[in-house]
Parts: structure tokens; sequence; C-alpha cells
């Protein structure tokens, strides 16, 4: 699984807003993924520094697993519209990788439809448990830090994923009126080969993967 990329085709053919707003909305999700991957740092030097205290000096940090648990949301839900983009979600495709053309992309555009149908519903039960927290000014246990900034994160997020899934219902549909057009900034399925050489690629760069054909 790969993502398109933003070129191919004839200049009129090419919706330019869309291409634009996809590069926007690119930006903003490369943000979000990069605060998602500072949690991740972040918790874990405060895992050794915990670790360490408690070792040599017994003074483990207060509210480390307060802490915890609050940033358990920014990683786990901010990347989440950054790997739609990608392709990175898990998938089943032992029906797509049989099908070409039109039908690939009707079943791919149902496919997005119903999930963001489910994050539209995600995002309403989320909005209503961030209310509820903010209202009675709900806290952890142990230092009392306010729930309401990691519960606000998730239908933020989740927000973002809605958008990048609509912008992903028009790519496909675009596909199913004119299957000879070029994707664009859509998930396209691929084989092991060119799966492959894409990994190359990211580890190696492209000088590598020319070197390897000349």
């Amino acid at each position: 699984m790969n993502t398109s990329p933003q070129s191919g085709g004839s200049d009129t053919d090419r919706p330019t807003t869309y291409i634009r707003f996809d590069g926007w909305l690119g930006h903003v999700e490369n943000g979000f993924n990069m605060i998602a991957a500072f949690s991740i740092l972040s918790l874990m030097f405060l895992a050794v520094a915990q670790v360490l205290g408690r070792l040599f000096f017994n003074t483990p940090i207060p509210g480390f697993i307060d802490i915890t648990e609050q940033a358990m949301a920014i990683f786990a839900f901010a990347g989440v519209a950054y790997c739609q983009r990608v392709g990175g979600h898990i998938r089943m495709e032992i029906v797509l990788g049989k099908l070409r053309g039109r039908a690939l992309y009707i079943f791919e555009m149902i496919g997005v439809i119903v999930i963001a149908f489910t994050v539209a519903l995600l995002i309403w039960g989320s909005w209503f448990h961030f209310d509820r927290s903010w209202s009675i000014g709900d806290s952890t246990m142990d230092i009392r830090l306010p729930t309401w900034p990691s519960k606000l994160v998730i239908p933020v997020a989740l927000s973002l994923l809605f958008l990048r899934l609509l912008m992903q219902i028009y790519g496909y549909a675009r596909l199913v009126r004119n299957p000879d057009r070029e994707p664009v900034a859509v998930p396209v399925i691929e084989d092991v080969e060119k799966v492959a050489q894409h990994e190359i690629e990211e580890a190696f760069g492209d000088d590598a993967v020319a070197g390897d054909t000349k």
C-alpha cells in the first residue's frame, strides 16, 4: 500500500484546488504526527527518570501514572490522520487486490465512506466526553491533573482524520468517474516488488535504487 504522488496526468485534468488543499492538510498532519512522536520520546525519558529515581534515590516521579495516562491520548490519536494519508493502517486486501479499474475504486470509496461515518460518530462521542470533563472539572486521582486537555485531543485528531477521509472520498470519486485518471492523494495497492523498492528508497535513498538498476 502506498499513497499516490501528486503528479502525473494532463494539467487540464488535475484538480489543482484539491491538490493544494491536500498539501495544506498534509502539513497539518505532519505537525500532529511530530507532536505524537515527541510525546512518545518524552515519555521514554520520563520512564527512564522514573526508574533511575526509584532505584538510586528512592524518589519516584510524582504522578508518573497520571502523566502517562494523559499522554496516551496524544501519541495514540495525533498521528492517525497521517497514517491514513500514507496508507499505513492495516487493511484486508484479499478481495481488493484482485480488483482493477472502476470496480476497485468503487469498493475503495465505499470503504472510506463507512470509515468516515464511523469517525463522525466517534467525534460526536469524544466531544461529549470532553465537554463533560470540562464542565465538572474532572482530574486524575494522584496529582489532580485536569483530564480535559487529553480528552480534547481526541475529537481534534479525529476531525483531522475526517477531513482526510473526505479528501480520499473525492479522490476515489473522480477515479470512479474516469478510471484512466492519475490517482491523486489516495492510497493505491502495489505489488511486492514496488513495496520493496519504496522501502529501499526510504532506507537508502533514490541513488541506491538507481545504482541497483544499472
